[in-house]
């Protein structure tokens, strides 16, 4: 069907109509210039989120490319260059204006909003049909790769109806069932050593998946199967803990390398692919306010960008389109005299603040804190402040999904403050409208403001898929 048919014919043409700007709309000139084409279809999408990011998680991840690298980030420089067309979008959810995670992938996933901690279910049980199953159904590959558990709550929106995000063990079920053809992230625990026992592991190989545990195996994962990697038994580690440790760089893919096997698995495929790229601790890190974890994490998910848009590029068939489910904490490099000298200083981490604290035990001395955070991070913390940190790990109990040992994030990033510059307005999510780019063919539809459901109708448009399942 031609895409102005399909337009005329689709029985979303009212819902998403807001959305569509007239074929003859004026554009930026460059976009089109790079594969988009009026009423071109997109065969493949790539849909790349950047979990939790706050504008000042992509103003600082810029900053810090740009006075210890000399070069600018891939995702300002799309809008340096008007290489896409930009909107803000309206992320919340049917219990809150403040989403989390489940209910706005599942805004994208499933086309309606649902309560925070529900994946593409309504209040009476109903289900929404998630978008890589209706793509799965109209013949497209599709996958997803993260650096958090794959079971977690952006990946499995796109994928599956769940009452609860945190059924992660159930999620991996139904991947095996629904037979996805690239997931790939941490999560471990939900496939082996589990409470019932299974062991997933067998299971998809047993059904013909190519079950992968390390960047050498995943790298030599061919086309022929459906992969299901899974790296560590949580989420993935923080890329400044990752690069700076030989053995997790050998082992553990970066979320660059994921995204290109990915890519590399599905793009041969006639009917075209669509793939999930997720940043997951992002959100981690604000929520821990660790610093130098969230501005390298942004970093990595900055050089999957290039990896998508190369693609693109090169393929003149694919939509990418780069966004964030919600902000996180809203940190922000902070105005003093010293504030440049400061925030220099985390070119030089070697670890994030959960690598130190995690480390730590209730009996070490304050004198292992200091030398710990000197070697990692390159400053001492005052007597008073080691003693105030080490007192914390005697009150640690178990609390919740980000924080279970109770460390003192908080506290120890305050400190950090003093010497990077770097402070965060809160640990959780925020309300913000967030940023939304979109590149290649249906990038020319975008208006300069979506609400979170509407992105639903515009992937499908956009791949010219009817809305009949």
């Amino acid at each position: 069907m031609k895409r102005r048919e399909f337009f005329v014919k689709s029985s979303m043409g009212a819902a998403a109509s807001s959305l569509v700007l007239p074929f003859g709309a004026c554009t930026p000139s460059k976009v089109l210039a790079n594969g988009t084409g009026m009423g071109k279809k997109a065969k493949n999408i790539i849909f790349m989120v950047s979990d939790g990011m706050s504008t000042g998680t992509l103003n600082m991840a810029e900053l810090l490319l740009k006075k210890k690298e000399g070069r600018n980030s891939n995702w300002l420089d799309l809008y340096r260059n008007q290489r896409v067309s930009r909107a803000l979008m309206d992320m919340a959810s049917a219990s809150s204006m403040v989403t989390d995670s489940a209910a706005a992938s599942s805004s994208w996933g499933g086309g309606v909003r649902v309560k925070n901690g529900h994946l593409n279910t309504g209040p009476a049980g109903e289900e929404y049909m998630p978008i890589w199953q209706k793509f799965k159904k109209s013949g497209k590959k599709v996958g997803c790769v993260t650096t958090v558990p794959i079971t977690h709550a952006t990946p499995a929106g796109f994928c599956v109806n769940q009452k609860t995000r945190g059924e992660q063990a159930e999620i991996a079920v139904k991947y095996l069932n629904l037979r996805f053809d690239v997931m790939m992230g941490g999560g471990e625990k939900h496939f082996i050593g589990r409470k019932d026992g299974r062991d997933m592991y067998n299971e998809f190989r047993n059904a013909g998946f190519q079950v992968v545990n390390t960047k050498t195996a995943m790298l030599a994962a061919t086309s022929s199967a459906p992969v299901l990697g899974v790296f560590d038994k949580d989420g993935l580690p923080y890329e400044v803990d990752r690069v700076n440790d030989e053995t997790l760089k050998a082992k553990v893919p970066s979320l660059a390398e994921m995204t290109e096997k990915a890519i590399s698995l599905m793009k041969s495929h006639s009917a075209g692919f669509c793939l999930q790229v997720e940043g997951g601790k992002v959100d981690w890190a604000a929520h821990g306010n660790d610093a130098a974890a969230l501005i390298y994490d942004q970093i990595a998910f900055d050089e999957a960008i290039k990896v998508a848009i190369d693609f693109a590029e090169k393929d003149g068939n694919t939509l990418v389109i780069i966004t964030t489910d919600h902000g996180n904490s809203n940190p922000g490099l902070y105005y003093g005299d010293d504030a440049d000298k400061n925030f220099a200083r985390l070119f030089t981490f070697r670890h994030s603040n959960e690598f130190i604290l995690q480390n730590m035990k209730i009996h070490d001395t304050t004198a292992t804190l200091t030398e710990k955070v000197m070697a990692s991070q390159g400053y001492s913390l005052t007597p008073e402040q080691a003693i105030f940190i080490m007192d914390k790990y005697k009150e640690q109990a178990s609390e919740g999904v980000y924080n279970v040992y109770k460390l003192p994030f908080k506290e120890y990033a305050m400190y950090q403050a003093a010497h990077t510059s770097v402070a965060f307005g809160g640990m959780d999510h925020s309300g913000d409208y967030v940023e939304l780019a979109m590149f290649g063919p249906g990038s020319e539809m975008l208006k300069p403001f979506m609400v979170n459901t509407e992105m639903h109708t515009f992937m499908l448009r956009a791949a010219e898929v009817e809305n009949k399942f």
